[in-house]
C-alpha cells in the first residue's frame, strides 16, 4: 500500500511543474521527499502478527476444558485453553462440514450464500463469486498464506492459498471394514478400529508434521497457517495407543432419554433423519455403542496429540512470541444422544464446538488470558476477529462481528445470539440461556439450558415460555 502511495504522490510532481507554471521550490520538494521516506520507514516498522488456525473435523465438546465426557483425554487442548480465552458457548453456522467451513472462511451465513449442504459447491454460489475468502484477503494484505489437510471441505479451496501442503482426508483405508458391515451402513466411512499399523501413515500425522515444518522456518512476511485435522471424523481410526488410553470395559456411555424424540415436531424428526450411519438400535446391540464411544474418544485423543506436535513446533520456532493461535471445530457430533449419530441437526450436540483463542505472548496485557467466556458466539465471527487482531481493514460483505471485546473481557456486554442454519429456512438461535428452533413449516422447539442442558424437554407448547422467548429472538431470524 505504501509503495502505491509513494509512487502516486511522486507521479503528481511533474504535473506541478509544466512550462507555464512556477517550478516547485527545492525546499518544498525536500520536505515532501523527507515526509514520504519517514512514512515508508514507519510502515516498514509495523510488525504484523502471525496466525495459526487449527480446524478439527466433527469435534464436539468431548474435550477437557468443556467437560463433555468424563473420560476425554486432551492434555494439549487443556493446556492451550489456559493460555487464552475458552468460549464455552460457541456454535457453528451449519451442522454439516461444507456449509460450516464456507461460512466461516467466506464470511457469509448459509442463508446468504445458499450453501446449505455438502453437495452445494461454493464455486456455484452467485453470492460468493466476487468475494475474497479469509486467506485471499490476508494474502492481498501482505500475508503469506499456507494450508494443509481439510480446511475448506474435501479438496476444494486449495487455490485460495499461496501454498498448500498435503491434503489428507479419511485415509488410508483398509480394503475391508474392520467392524461394521453393509447391513449396518452402506457407507465405508462408518467403521472404527486401529488402522493402519504405522502411525506415520495417518494423514493427520503427515499434515501436522508438514505444518510443524512451516512453523520452524523463518518467513519474510507474516504467516497465516491453516491446518485441517480430519479426526475424529468417521471412520474412527486411530493408532492403537490411543485406544489403549480408553479401555473398552471402562467406557461410560452418553446420557440418553428413551422418550426424547416424543416432543419433537414431525418436520424436525424428518429433517434430522440420516440414512448413512448405522441405526441407534444397531449400536445398542452387544457392545457396539461402547466400541463406538471408545473409538471416538481415541480419535479425539489422537487429534489432540497432533495438535500438541504443532504447538511444540510453534514454541520451538522463530514465531513463538508473535502468533495468534485459534483452535476450533467445524460442528459437533452425536454418539447416541437423542437416539442418533453424526451431526445434521439443530440441537446443541450438533452446533456447539470447542473454540479457543490465544493472543501472542508479545501482546500487552490488554488481552485476558486463562478466561472462560459464556457469551454465545459464532464461528462466523472468526473472519473479522482475525482481521482485527492483525490490524487490517475488513471487506464490506462480512456478516460476523469481531469478538475482540470478549478477548479483552469475557464478561463484556454481548447482546447477540449464535445462529445455526440447516437446510433452507431451518434455524436455531442460542442465547446464554435458551435454544430456540424454528423449522421451515413454522413448528418450534425451545430448551432452557439453565434447567435442561441435555435438551430433553421441548417447552414450545408452553405459552408462558414461548412468547417471551419468541420476543427475544424474533429480530435475529434470517
Amino acid at each position: 500500500m505504501l509503495r502505491r502511495l509513494s509512487s502516486g504522490w511522486l507521479s503528481l510532481m511533474p504535473a506541478l511543474t509544466p512550462d507555464h507554471q512556477l517550478p516547485m521550490p527545492t525546499h518544498l520538494m525536500l520536505i515532501l521527499a523527507t515526509f514520504l521516506v519517514s512514512l515508508h520507514v514507519a510502515a516498514q516498522s509495523v510488525v504484523r502478527p502471525n496466525v495459526l488456525f487449527i480446524v478439527v473435523d466433527d469435534l464436539n465438546d468431548w474435550v477437557g476444558p468443556l467437560s463433555g465426557h468424563p473420560q476425554s483425554k486432551t492434555p494439549n487442548i487443556d493446556a492451550l485453553a489456559k493460555r487464552g480465552t475458552l468460549f464455552s458457548n460457541a456454535h457453528a453456522q451449519a451442522p454439516v462440514c461444507n456449509p460450516s467451513r464456507v461460512s466461516l472462511l467466506m464470511g457469509l451465513r448459509p442463508s446468504s450464500s445458499g450453501v446449505h449442504d455438502n453437495t452445494d459447491a461454493m464455486e456455484q454460489s452467485p453470492a460468493l463469486t466476487e468475494l475474497a475468502s479469509l486467506p485471499e484477503w490476508l494474502s492481498q494484505k501482505g500475508y503469506v498464506t499456507k494450508g494443509c489437510g481439510k480446511v475448506f471441505h474435501a479438496s476444494s479451496g486449495k487455490e485460495r492459498f499461496d501454498q498448500y501442503g498435503p491434503s489428507g482426508g479419511q485415509g488410508p483405508l483398509p480394503r475391508k471394514r474392520l467392524l461394521m458391515t453393509n447391513e449396518a451402513s452402506g457407507s465405508r466411512l462408518w467403521d472404527l478400529g486401529s488402522y493402519p499399523g504405522e502411525e506415520a501413515q495417518y494423514h493427520d500425522v503427515i499434515n501436522s508434521m508438514w505444518a510443524s515444518e512451516q512453523l520452524l522456518q523463518t518467513h519474510t512476511s507474516p504467516l497465516f497457517l491453516a491446518v485441517g485435522l480430519y479426526r475424529p471424523h468417521v471412520p474412527l481410526y486411530a493408532p492403537k495407543r490411543f485406544f489403549d488410553q480408553h479401555p473398552l470395559e471402562q467406557i461410560i456411555l452418553p446420557l440418553s432419554l428413551a422418550e426424547d424424540m416424543d416432543d419433537i415436531p414431525a418436520y424436525g424428526r424428518s429433517l434430522t433423519h440420516n440414512p448413512l450411519p448405522p441405526s441407534h438400535h444397531w449400536f445398542s446391540q452387544e457392545d457396539r455403542w461402547s466400541r463406538a464411544v471408545q473409538a471416538y474418544l481415541a480419535s479425539v485423543s489422537f487429534a489432540d496429540d497432533c495438535i500438541g506436535r504443532i504447538l511444540r513446533a510453534l514454541e520451538a520456532g522463530p514465531m513463538a512470541e508473535n502468533t495468534w493461535i485459534i483452535l476450533l471445530s467445524d460442528h459437533g457430533f452425536f454418539l447416541g444422544e437423542k437416539h442418533r449419530w453424526a451431526k445434521q441437526a439443530l440441537w446443541e450436540r450438533a452446533t456447539r464446538v470447542p473454540l479457543i483463542i490465544v493472543p501472542p505472548k508479545s501482546l500487552p496485557s490488554s488481552m485476558n488470558r486463562a478466561q472462560i467466556c459464556h457469551a454465545p458466539v459464532e464461528l462466523l465471527s472468526l473472519y473479522p476477529t482475525i482481521l482485527d487482531a492483525c490490524g487490517l481493514d475488513q471487506p464490506t460483505h462480512l456478516e460476523g462481528r469481531s469478538i475482540i471485546p470478549l478477548l479483552k473481557d469475557a464478561t463484556a456486554p454481548w447482546p447477540y445470539p449464535a445462529i445455526t442454519t440447516y437446510g433452507d429456512s431451518n434455524h436455531a438461535l442460542r442465547t446464554e440461556r435458551w435454544r430456540y428452533i424454528r423449522y421451515a413449516d413454522g413448528t418450534e422447539e425451545i430448551y432452557d439450558h439453565a434447567n435442561d442442558p441435555h435438551e430433553w424437554h421441548n417447552l414450545a407448547a408452553q405459552e408462558t415460555v414461548r412468547q417471551p422467548v419468541r420476543a427475544l429472538v424474533e429480530q435475529w431470524i434470517p
